[in-house]
Formats: structure tokens, C-alpha cells, sequence
């Protein structure tokens, strides 16, 4: 089986899909594996790493796609590359149905079996697979880092002869992986941290990690797999009540609240904005979904009223090498899953390949996948209507 390594096209993107050690035990399996010249410079892989660990370095993309059984990238194929793919190979990387419908369809239309790192399901066979929880963890961590060197105050407390310093108090929105990492952190440097979420079970998580859990008056929202499901306005509009003068006692609010396949629910209005301090913190996980935040500004770092905003975009590729080396243990781990004796072996009855897998055969055929697609469609045909 041939498997091509291709470099990473995505604005922003430094990451890269496989690394050389784990690249050399594919190759010690069985597998000719293939690397598009310079795909881990900036992650901090040279071709020469790659070329001890067995791999061959190959310039030319066009001739690596034309010979590949099986594409690894971050994010997907371009559409002008899923047209240099042989029909029938496949491509395994963190394609997003909801925000790449076009790649979708040119995935189905070539016949290429296409694999989403990011629809795995969250069980305990496909945990050492679940690329969206390594990264998410990698995400959470920077982001305490990232507001901590923005803010312009200790995270701990600081006792010195000319008095004591109070330690920053940091409001972690969400207790996902990214949101228990992001306590976690910010636990490490000495703040005191509250953290909420609209599923009660991650309560014992959030106090297991030093952190206060916000209990306010609402229903449980926890939907399928531990993900929160999506809330209705009325509830948003509570939940937004309760929690704004949390978000004004705090130096820093880290929002993490995304639903997969649709818009990222608003939890931080302007108002509420402006009811924090001058110098303070928002670091906007959320922002490639939409944003927690009504000023939030995708990839960007905004000042409002002397509150800072942060909204970068792929926060897991600031720190490319160790999300890197994370993912190539993901990625692979599902390779070697769906490896049959030198060919994708591919059992729909399986909940793994099932639930992963999002084309095949000419068809989409990921009942999730065709409901974000579809979803988001829906939605764009609404913006359209609404600016007319």
C-alpha cells in the first residue's frame, strides 16, 4: 500500500500528518510510505529526518497524488487536488462536512474513499484515533498561555515586601477536553478558576482540577457521545443572565462551547463585554465555529473598551511539533485499523469505519455528514435570503 504524505496548503496551517518515527514504523510494517518535499519544515521535520525514517521525499505533487492508495493530510485535499487522485484511493484528514461541502462532493464525484478524523466516534476503541480530543488538549493549553502573556497581571499570587499581589481569576466556559486543560493550566500558573458547563456531569472533573463549578439554574444540555447539545435562544438567553457577573468578576474568560456541525453558541454579548475590566482577557476558542463571543473577530486580536479579545484561528498548530507528533499517532492508529492485508479494509458495520468514513464509492455516505451538509446549507441559504 502506498500512503503519500502531502504538504500542508491551509493558511495558518504548520502542522503536519505524519512525523518520522511514527513514519518509520509504517515503513518497517509493510507500507512504501511517501512525503511531498518540505510537509514537516515547519512543524520542525526535515526531508532528511523523513528520508532516515525510510520515507521517500518526492517535489512533485501532482505525480505523489497520481500514485497514492491512501492521501494523509490536516486538513483535506484541495478540490484541485482530489482531481489528481487515482479513483478509488482514499484521503484520511480532519475534513469538516459542516465548512467544506465543496471538497465533500469533488470527494464523492473522483470516488475517493474519504475518512474524517473529526467524526470518529468518542468510545473506548477509537480513543488512541481521536485526533479532535489531542488537539483540543494542545488548543487548551495554549490558550491559558496566550491570555496570560496578554493580560496585564500575575496569574499567582505574588507576597513581596512592598505588599501582596491577589492571584488572576480566570472563567473557563466549557469542560470538554480543551476546557479541563485550560483549568488545568491556569491552575498550574496560580489562578483561581470557576468554570461552567451545561452538562452537571463534568462537575467532579472541574473540582478534581482545583477549579470552582459555576452551578446555575438550568436544565442539563448533554447530548450524544458527552458532546453538549445545541440549546435553544430562550435557553442561551437565560444562561447569558446568570453568568454576566461572572464574566465581569474575572480577569480572563476562556470560552471553549462548539457543537460539531454547527454555529459555536453565543455566550459572551457585547455587554457583558463591557462590563469587564480594562486590561482584561477573552480567548475565543470558538472563533472558527462563529465565536462564544459577539465581538469576536476570526483570527484576529481585537481591543474593545480596553478588553482584550483574542480570536486565532487553529490554535493546536501554534504548537505544530507536539500536535503533530499527537495527530500522526491518531492518524495512524486508524491506518493500521483499517488495514486488511494491504488494502482498506472497509466493514460499515463497524462503528468506527462507519462513523468515520464520509465518502465512498461515488456517494456520501455518512448519515452525520449529510445532515451537517445539509444543515449548513440550509443556514447560508437564510444569510442569503436575510441581506437581500
Amino acid at each position: 500500500m502506498k500512503i503519500v504524505v502531502i504538504a500542508e496548503t491551509h493558511v495558518g496551517e504548520h502542522r503536519v500528518a505524519l512525523v518520522p518515527d511514527i513514519a518509520a514504523k509504517l515503513v518497517a510494517s509493510g507500507f512504501e510510505v511517501f512525503l511531498e518535499a518540505d510537509a514537516g519544515e515547519e512543524a520542525g521535520f526535515t526531508d532528511d529526518a523523513y528520508r532516515k525514517a525510510g520515507m521517500v521525499v518526492e517535489a512533485d505533487r501532482k505525480k505523489l497524488l497520481g500514485i497514492a492508495d491512501v492521501v494523509l493530510s490536516v486538513q483535506p485535499p484541495r478540490v484541485e487536488d482530489v482531481a489528481m487522485m487515482r479513483t478509488g484511493s482514499a484521503s484520511i484528514s480532519m475534513l469538516s462536512p459542516a465548512s467544506q461541502i465543496s471538497i465533500v462532493e469533488a470527494l464523492a464525484e473522483h470516488d475517493v474513499t474519504a475518512f474524517s478524523m473529526m467524526l470518529l466516534p468518542r468510545t473506548s476503541r477509537a480513543q488512541s484515533m481521536d485526533a479532535l480530543s489531542s488537539q483540543s488538549s494542545l488548543a487548551g493549553y495554549k490558550a491559558v498561555l496566550m491570555a496570560a502573556n496578554r493580560l496585564d497581571k500575575f496569574f499567582p499570587m505574588l507576597i513581596t515586601a512592598a505588599g501582596t499581589i491577589p492571584p488572576a481569576r480566570v472563567l473557563v466556559l466549557g469542560a470538554g477536553v480543551a476546557g479541563l486543560q485550560a483549568i488545568a493550566t491556569a491552575r498550574r500558573l496560580g489562578a483561581v478558576v470557576e468554570a461552567y458547563d451545561v452538562r452537571p456531569a463534568v462537575k467532579d472533573e472541574v473540582k478534581s482540577l482545583g477549579a470552582r463549578f459555576l452551578e446555575l439554574e438550568l436544565e442539563t444540555q448533554e447530548g450524544e457521545g458527552g458532546y453538549a447539545q445545541a440549546q435553544s435562544e430562550a435557553f442561551l438567553t437565560r444562561q447569558r443572565e446568570l453568568m454576566a457577573e461572572h464574566v465581569a468578576s474575572n480577569d480572563v474568560v476562556i470560552t471553549t462551547a462548539s457543537i460539531p456541525g454547527r454555529r459555536a453558541p453565543l455566550l459572551v454579548t457585547a455587554a457583558m463585554v463591557k462590563s469587564m475590566h480594562r486590561g482584561s482577557v477573552i480567548v475565543d476558542m470558538a472563533a472558527e465555529s462563529g465565536g462564544n463571543c459577539e465581538l469576536t473577530q476570526p483570527g484576529q486580536v481585537v481591543e474593545v473598551d480596553g478588553v482584550w479579545i483574542d480570536g486565532t484561528s487553529n490554535i493546536p498548530s501554534t504548537v505544530a511539533l507536539h500536535a503533530s507528533q499527537l495527530y500522526a499517532r491518531n492518524i495512524t492508529n486508524l491506518l493500521q485499523y483499517l488495514n486488511g492485508e494491504g488494502k482498506l479494509k472497509l466493514d460499515f458495520d463497524d462503528e468506527i469505519t462507519r462513523g468515520c468514513c464520509v465518502t465512498h464509492a461515488g456517494q456520501v455516505v455518512n448519515e452525520r455528514a449529510r445532515q451537517m451538509m445539509e444543515a449548513a446549507t440550509a443556514h447560508q441559504s437564510l444569510e442569503k435570503e436575510v441581506s437581500r
